[in-house]
């Protein structure tokens, strides 16, 4: 496979990932942090640090917009949820040598 391909898939595979990502907005950050060591957050950073490779100055809130599909205060009032002791306990124990 050539280049040009790979990254055409690539892009593709990440559209439909954030695409996902938008349409789930029951799975919390938290929640997907514990199971899969990265968030929405997470993933508009490494959007952020991406474009920053490319010389594109691309602010936190420009890059969570991208990934969130609106601004970032917005989907929180929307659709975060204070976090559960539960929640919070997974998280911790999944994480603990982070700590």
């Amino acid at each position: 496979m050539d280049d040009k391909t790979r990254t055409e898939l690539e892009a593709a595979a990440f559209r439909r990932l954030v695409a996902h990502l938008r349409e789930r907005t029951d799975v919390q950050n938290i929640d997907l942090m514990t199971l899969a060591g990265f968030c929405r957050n997470c993933l508009s950073n490494w959007y952020q640090d991406a474009a920053r490779e490319q010389g594109i100055d691309l602010d936190k809130a420009e890059a969570r917009e991208i990934v969130y599909g609106m601004p970032y205060e917005e989907w929180k009032a929307r659709y975060q949820t204070e976090a559960t002791e539960e929640q919070k306990a997974a998280f911790a124990a999944v994480h603990k040598h982070e700590a």
